[in-house]
């Protein structure tokens, strides 16, 4: 059995695998921490921290002494690289650290298989497209309005209600029924000319 090295760093991942005779994802290849550092974007510094401290460990092997190499699985890169992404966005390391703790205490064992979310300040698990977990707030669920479907639901309930032209007060006080689709038409019109 060979030893996996460093590729080129010109090689693609796709490439270096296959003349490894390993698929990328499934872990039967590693990559050693100065390509782990290249591909992800971060200091040899942050990546030996971030091994010693347990935020990130190599799957695939560990340093075991002076001399050894840690050798990164591409699911580490994953991580690695959405822990970067999180400290970009502001998101304070301590934070950064208590969430992924979150995830691992719930049970998960696979962190590149889940969707997380940020606004800078605070950390959140992505189940579905109804269900977002705050990480940091002890798992307390918290819950997104899409304006896109919020615009659609009023479209739809303004169809076959009674609008008025916002121009000229209707004549004796009536109701004038306008279409959505075509209030909307005359709008853009009178945008056009100004």
């Amino acid at each position: 059995m060979h030893e996996p090295r460093d590729p080129d760093p010109g090689t693609p991942l796709p490439l270096v695998a296959e003349q490894a005779g390993a698929s990328v994802e499934d872990g039967a290849v590693g990559y050693r921490g100065v390509t782990a550092c290249h591909a992800v974007g971060i200091s040899y510094r942050q990546l030996d921290y971030w091994a010693r401290t347990g935020l990130v460990v190599p799957s695939v092997r560990d340093a075991s002494g002076s001399g050894t190499q840690r050798l990164y699985s591409f699911r580490d890169l994953v991580v690695l690289k959405v822990v970067k992404r999180l400290l970009d966005a502001g998101v304070s390391l301590q934070n950064i650290r208590r969430a992924i703790e979150t995830l691992r205490s719930r049970g998960v064992a696979d962190l590149a298989g889940i969707t997380l979310i940020s606004d800078g300040t605070t950390v959140y698990e992505c189940r579905s497209p109804e269900e977002v977990v705050d990480l940091l707030q002890g798992g307390q669920g918290v819950f997104g309005i899409a304006i896109g479907g919020a615009f659609k639901e009023v479209q739809g309930s303004l169809s076959h209600l009674p609008a008025e032209p916002a121009g000229e007060p209707s004549p004796a006080g009536e109701a004038v029924v306008v279409d959505a689709g075509d209030e909307l038409a005359a709008r853009r019109a009178r945008r056009r000319a100004g």
